[in-house]
């Protein structure tokens, strides 16, 4: 099985997974207000389904169009658009029926499931496999500065002491920091001494433009830890071992710049010079086309001192909705971004999606994107868009506070508005995916 079908199966499967329960969460409110629900589908269907059978008033069924899923509720302007129901007389078991906080109840539903399902998954990811992560004071070896925070005067090997008043306890709070959020002053510690760097304003829309996923990382040193039979690597000289020191000149003691050198590199003979029983050696080597030698580095796990934390079965749940929390404050102040001039340009749709999932079948990973993902699913369907549940639950807090209904008709314009906006986002962020396949980028 190749690594792509196992990228797409693991989608598929935890999307199947989220909109199943999310429309379960519409559809047993529904059913527990004596609302009739038409169709409970797992994609949709125009057209035609794959399967389908009826039980009672409901059809159930899988359609061919994997965009989704949708519950069609009577009485109910929604995406299907059939205003046919709503000419004649309210009927007792519609959704127009229905007191409006049963319908707000009924709507919000599919929300709610999304965000307890993150909070449960969490939980259970702490309980198996518990919580483990470098505290920030533990890097040995400080942080590796990316060319373009370097340019701003963080230094390789720079330990991070503060970003504005945040004292972080990982690094990956610094770079959520300073892509999410408005600190730009950073304090970190070079040699003993405190040194203050200040930051551009736009230097999250800089990231963006880079295409960089972070620009700070654990430094760790450059060293051989087994080289590939054959490789350019055995073939150079390098053996178990060897530390590096540098690349045609340049520094290189760090794995992160050695890697990126090779990259530079690719395609090329390259002059090495390594620690090898406390002597210096020259090595001569050919990068291969990908920029890689063909050896293992030493596991960097063996530089730090990593914090455990383990969860019994009830402490679990607190620390999981405290996570699923902090992950979803996270994703909504990433959503900014979306708006700016470079942010717009990143925007994905299920390609994005699908490059999230590992190449192999690793649970852990997968349960952690499933809650990931339960959690964008949850944010982006309370977004007061008319067509999802937020616009829903607008209208329906309009009705509550007034006392007035909106129009039906006002209502049926309001859907088709918002399906088009959600047409339009959607062609695009797949559209940006279709374009970078063929780019390359």
């Amino acid at each position: 099985m190749s690594e792509l079908t196992i990228k797409i199966l693991q989608f598929v499967m935890s999307l199947s997974l989220l909109v199943v329960l999310h429309e379960l969460g519409h559809f047993i409110p529904a059913r527990l207000f004596k609302t009739r629900v038409e169709k409970f589908y797992l994609f949709f269907d125009p057209w035609f389904s794959l399967f389908k059978f009826k039980k009672g008033d409901t059809e159930y069924g899988i359609g061919w169009l994997p965009l989704g899923g949708y519950v069609k509720i009577s009485g109910m302007v929604d995406e299907s658009m059939d205003t046919e129901q709503l000419k004649s007389e309210p009927k007792p078991w519609e959704f127009r029926s229905k007191p409006a906080w049963q319908r707000l109840i009924i709507m919000i539903g599919g929300v709610v499931v999304n965000v307890i399902l993150a909070f449960v998954i969490y939980a259970m990811m702490l309980f198996t496999w518990g919580k483990s992560y470098i505290p920030n004071e533990n890097l040995t070896f400080g942080v590796y500065a990316d060319s373009l925070i370097e340019a701003y005067g963080v230094e390789n090997g720079d330990k991070i002491v503060s970003i504005g008043d945040i004292t972080p306890k990982t690094l990956s709070i610094v770079n959520q920091e300073i892509l999410f959020g408005d600190e730009r002053e950073l304090v970190v510690d070079r040699g003993g001494r405190k040194i203050e760097v200040t930051l551009p304003e736009d230097i999250d829309q800089l990231i963006l433009a880079s295409g960089k996923e972070s620009i700070l990382s654990e430094a760790y040193p450059a060293q051989v830890d087994s080289v590939v039979d054959g490789s350019d690597a055995d073939r150079a000289g390098l053996v178990k071992g060897d530390k590096f020191i540098t690349l045609n000149g340049q520094d290189v003691s760090i794995y992160q710049a050695l890697i990126n050198s090779l990259y530079e590199n690719k395609g090329q003979k390259i002059d090495l010079v390594v620690e090898r029983d406390g002597r210096q050696v020259q090595l001569l080597a050919q990068v291969d086309t990908l920029g890689k030698l063909g050896f293992y580095n030493v596991d960097p796990r063996q530089y730090f001192d990593i914090a455990t934390q383990e969860y019994g079965f009830f402490e679990s749940f607190p620390a999981g909705v405290n996570e699923g929390v902090n992950i979803m404050v996270s994703y909504v102040r990433s959503l900014k971004l979306v708006f700016s001039s470079e942010g717009v340009k990143k925007i994905g749709g299920f390609g994005t999606l699908t490059k999230l999932f590992p190449t192999t079948w690793d649970w852990q990973r997968f349960w952690n994107m499933t809650a990931f993902l339960s959690i964008i699913l949850a944010v982006m369907n309370i977004l007061p868009i008319p067509a999802l549940d937020g616009g829903h639950v607008m209208f329906l807090l309009y009705e509550m506070i007034t006392g007035r209904e909106p129009g039906q008709k006002f209502l049926e314009y309001a859907q088709l508005a918002g399906i088009a906006i959600l047409l339009t986002l959607m062609v695009y962020a797949n559209g940006m995916d279709v374009y970078r396949w063929f780019t390359g980028q």
